[in-house]
């Protein structure tokens, strides 16, 4: 028996999007392992800080249920292909393949855009992340020890995980 088709739909992000954006970006820093943030920025530091293409949302119907969108990692040019990758789903979509639908196909559009390098950040508590990523092919690289300190005073690690394309960048 194969498994049922998704509910849900990946489309390109728009402007429009941001207030379910903010919503699933809330929900993911209420679990406090999901980003060392503790507040979402509003649009206009969201829109600056994010590459403008590779963003991606899921929705079923008019609710959206995860959102993806990549961030350079340096401005230096060799760095040009090396993004970090964000993803969250919403709350009353875990577990439903959301996360992973949303993962593969920002690794496809990362390559379509030639980016050969896309890195996450992932607090060690937080298991279900770190699977989705192992399972959408990112290997862990490294922890940073007590890299972030969180309001409450708290020193968090971050495991380091990357996923380099097999398509771009292979090339002399």
């Amino acid at each position: 028996m194969s498994p049922p088709e998704p509910t849900f739909t990946i489309r390109p992000l728009e402007p429009a999007d941001w207030p379910a954006v903010r919503r699933i970006y809330e929900e993911g820093i209420a679990t406090g392992d999901a980003t060392f943030e503790i507040a979402a920025p509003s649009w206009e530091a969201w829109d600056a800080g994010h590459l403008t293409t590779c963003r991606l949302v899921a929705s079923a119907g008019d609710r959206l249920l995860g959102w993806t969108a990549l961030s350079p990692t340096s401005r230096r040019s060799v760095y040009a292909g090396v993004v970090e990758e964000a993803v969250y789903v919403a709350a009353e979509a875990r577990g439903r393949g959301v996360g992973r639908a949303l993962l593969e196909a920002v690794v496809a559009a990362s390559e379509r855009e030639g980016i050969w390098t896309l890195r996450a950040g992932v607090f060690p508590e937080n298991t279900a992340s770190r699977a989705l990523h192992e399972r959408c092919g990112f290997r862990l690289v490294g922890r940073q020890e007590r890299i972030g300190r969180m309001p409450d005073g708290r020193w968090r690690d971050d495991l380091l995980y990357e996923r380099r394309s097999r398509v771009v960048g292979l090339g002399r």
